[in-house]
């Protein structure tokens, strides 16, 4: 590997690892907040991809406008399942598990039959012009990812930390039961985690949008590898999860460039099996009795 493409790797591996820390931030927190998996949420990520493909690439809307848009159609699909599935179905694990199974495939057809089936739509970027590093050239939306990813998952972490709404979501995480009785809706918190993990996966695929091609099976790609982020970092551990993400962004990148992309997923799985013996709950998870 020559410096320069050590370099574009590197680069690529950063914007990755925004990419799986925005989607898999999300996911944890919801699960940290319902004790339930969401397996539809990397179809929230497809659904801002088609929404700033439906609003820019066919709209002709800004492409910052479009963004805007993916992440308010996250975050109300976020809301929209709390209410329909995960409220109900409160504590009924396997049943929510297969519900968000379901609601997969509903998804997908549903962008199938209304964008077509077997097409990649393509998203011309707004920014045409490759960034520089050290003689490698970048593709600038690739670069434009890693300052949305860190200003996210920061504010998510001082929201959580310093404010009251933020706090009472950690509770809930902590001991619904407990949170209850200070006082604490537990209704409310989980909607509010469900529209943040909703939000912050239409705006990851509304960044992303004109790297991948955008089709309706992109979420059932994105779901392996956000799943194995999540068992790593720690279900329910925002800080652990990030650190996850950055590891396996650069594990799946670099492996896919020296090999392909079916390999980089089966070293990601190796990388969880040698994690979990070690760290059952996750590198930053907490333990249980």
């Amino acid at each position: 590997m020559n410096s320069q493409l050590l370099i574009q790797t590197i680069a690529n591996a950063v914007a990755a690892s925004s990419m799986y820390a925005l989607i898999a931030v999300g996911l944890t927190l919801a699960f940290g907040v319902m004790q339930m998996a969401n397996l539809a949420h990397c179809h929230f990520f497809m659904l801002g991809a088609y929404t700033v493909y439906a609003l820019y690439a066919l709209g002709g809307w800004p492409f910052w406008a479009a963004v805007a848009a993916a992440l308010v159609v996250g975050a109300v699909i976020g809301l929209a399942v709390e209410r329909g599935i995960f409220r109900p179905l409160r504590g009924d694990v396997v049943g929510g598990f297969i519900a968000t199974a379901g609601l997969m495939f509903v998804f997908e057809v549903f962008v199938g039959e209304v964008w077509g089936w077997g097409h990649m739509r393509t998203i011309p970027s707004p920014y045409m012009h490759p960034f520089k590093i050290m003689g490698a050239s970048v593709a600038f939306q690739r670069v434009l990812v890693i300052p949305f990813a860190i200003a996210c998952i920061g504010g998510l972490m001082i929201f959580m930390r310093w404010f009251r709404l933020g706090r009472a979501l950690r509770a809930v995480a902590q001991d619904p039961e407990a949170a209850s009785l200070q006082g604490v809706n537990i209704n409310r918190m989980t909607a509010l985690a469900m529209a943040i993990a909703g939000a912050l996966a239409g705006i990851a695929g509304g960044l992303m949008s004109t790297i991948y091609a955008v089709t309706p099976a992109l979420g059932g790609h994105l779901i392996l590898p956000a799943l194995i982020v999540v068992i790593v970092g720690g279900l329910g551990s925002v800080g652990g999860v990030t650190l996850a993400a950055i590891i396996m962004g650069f594990v799946m990148t670099f492996v896919t460039t020296l090999v392909d992309g079916v390999t980089a997923l089966m070293v990601s799985v190796a990388v969880m099996a040698l994690v979990l013996p070690i760290r059952p709950q996750g590198l930053m998870g907490h333990a249980t009795n």
